[in-house]
């Protein structure tokens, strides 16, 4: 409990509490809103307190996430009647969407337990190769590969040891001289890859899974994986590069001259491919090529899903694809229920509490209040407003997790930016909220590097801030031009 309760969150806990009761009880057009009464106040006052709590982690994340549950009923958020705010507060956390996250979880627990992300990692950084130049590409490349299906906290935790011993076999064949340079920027190669390799597909990180729930709600629109895949893959192609010119300009300062054989080692220590690496991989392809082909799957199911929900779309298809082949790899025995627990599943939580949130924000008519009050963004340049949210996404996420950022901004921006740029805001600022390189804090992954005793501080955000810039331009520039091809835009 000492270790947990600091001054920081205790202040953060009370200025949430604050924030509640000004909003909810001191008088404003929020409490006088045309048809919708004190609901947008109430509204409002919820996502303050949860936003300050995500802020500052005063109280765990999760904990905070399920606040709606509470809240949202006594405050009458979704309108009149108990029973129809303890429905409409409780159906984003089962969601089909976080059926897909949990399936995704599941595959990606399948293939840590036969080793199969490793395998395919070191695969990776020994076709591109081992020369020092070419070894930190292929370390970058095999880390975010991993991180497109693999939570990234996992991804680098499973890479932080190859890495390590890269370096140690290194500095072996140097005569013990320690690399500080190449050492450093090999570290962040995995902090760095397993942020942005999350990007590339919907199961890749929570932020896109929310966003995809968000468009799906509130646009009437869906993110099919194929669609986000155009969408986030082809941005991690493009900035990846970028990352290696960045990094290789710090380390081949005291780069080596000699090649590592620690990959090739690493490998031949796995041994063949055993049966059931091989049959996990066969359902992981499957289940990526079902997932691709969801939208004509979905058509083809169409009428039938119609008969069981009104809004039957390819988030339902895709979440049933999830779910059966979780249960085909524990009915197979390729998934040890054991391994189970090493999966973040209170992570779902996060995602309902976020979904929660923003029906909350929208229904309450609270999103066409701060759409109105903010439409002076509407008046500014397309690309400066989509800027505007890929800027403020990265910015925030240095010092808030990339799901509470998406959470909160989502709604915002939802009603602030114009109808014409609602989709390349949204996409900004799910893509944005996974680019901070600059703090140890910004994500687990930058925490879990930054103990390997090759990086300081200073070092982190001296590369992290030119990175950062770098990822808000290209994220505005992309989704100004991407999104307008995927998606319709909402009239």
């Amino acid at each position: 409990m000492k270790r947990w309760l600091t001054p920081w969150r205790v202040v953060g806990f009370a200025a949430g509490i604050a924030a509640f009761l000004a909003i909810a009880l001191a008088d404003s057009p929020l409490h006088h809103v045309e048809g919708m009464g004190r609901r947008p106040a109430y509204a409002a006052a919820v996502t303050s307190l949860m936003a300050i709590w995500w802020l500052t982690e005063a109280l765990p994340i999760l904990v905070t996430a399920c606040v709606p549950l509470v809240l949202f009923p006594l405050l009458g958020v979704f309108g009149d009647g108990l029973g129809v705010n303890v429905g409409s507060t409780m159906r984003p956390y089962v969601d089909p969407y976080i059926w897909l996250f949990m399936g995704g979880m599941a595959i990606a627990a399948a293939m840590q337990q036969w080793r199969l992300h490793k395998r395919i990692a070191l695969s990776i950084m020994k076709a591109i190769g081992t020369e020092p130049k070419r070894l930190l590409l292929g370390l970058l490349v095999a880390t975010a590969f991993i991180s497109l299906w693999i939570s990234n906290t996992a991804t680098a935790t499973m890479m932080l040891p190859i890495g390590l011993a890269i370096i140690a076999q290194l500095e072996a064949q140097s005569g013990g001289r320690r690399l500080e340079h190449y050492g450093a920027s090999l570290m962040l190669a995995i902090a760095y890859a397993s942020n942005v390799g999350g990007i590339g597909t919907k199961v890749g990180t929570a932020p896109n899974t929310q966003f995809a729930g968000f468009c799906s709600q509130n646009l009437g629109i869906e993110v099919s994986f194929l669609k986000f895949v155009a969408l986030g893959l082809p941005f991690v192609a493009m900035f990846l590069p970028i990352v290696w010119w960045a990094l290789w300009r710090t380390g081949r300062h005291d780069a080596p001259h000699s090649s590592a054989s620690v990959v090739e080692r690493e490998l031949a220590a796995l041994g063949p491919m055993r049966r059931e690496e091989k049959a996990v991989l066969g359902m992981f392809l499957v289940t990526a090529a079902l997932w691709i082909s969801s939208q004509p799957i979905t058509a083809m199911l169409r009428p039938l899903g119609n008969g069981i929900v009104s809004d039957f779309g390819s988030k339902y298809v895709e979440g049933t694809i999830a779910i059966v082949a979780a249960l085909v790899l524990l009915a197979t025995r390729l998934l040890d229920r054991r391994q189970l627990r090493t999966v973040p599943w209170l992570t779902l939580i996060l995602l309902g509490g976020g979904f929660s949130m923003a029906a909350g924000i929208e229904k309450s008519g609270l999103s066409s209040w701060l759409g109105s009050e903010l439409r002076v963004l509407r008046d500014v340049p397309p690309v400066a407003q989509v800027a505007v949210a890929s800027f403020a996404a990265v910015g925030l996420s240095a010092v808030c997790s990339n799901s509470a950022t998406v959470a909160v901004m989502l709604g915002v921006l939802y009603r602030a930016v114009s109808r014409t740029e609602v989709m390349s805001a949204l996409a900004a600022t799910t893509l944005g909220a996974s680019c901070d390189f600059m703090l140890p804090a910004g994500t687990p992954p930058n925490a879990i590097v930054f103990g390997s005793g090759y990086l300081t501080i200073r070092r982190m955000a001296k590369t992290g801030v030119v990175l950062d810039l770098l990822a808000a331009t290209l994220v505005a520039i992309w989704c100004s031009i991407v999104t307008r091809f995927l998606f319709a835009t909402p009239a």
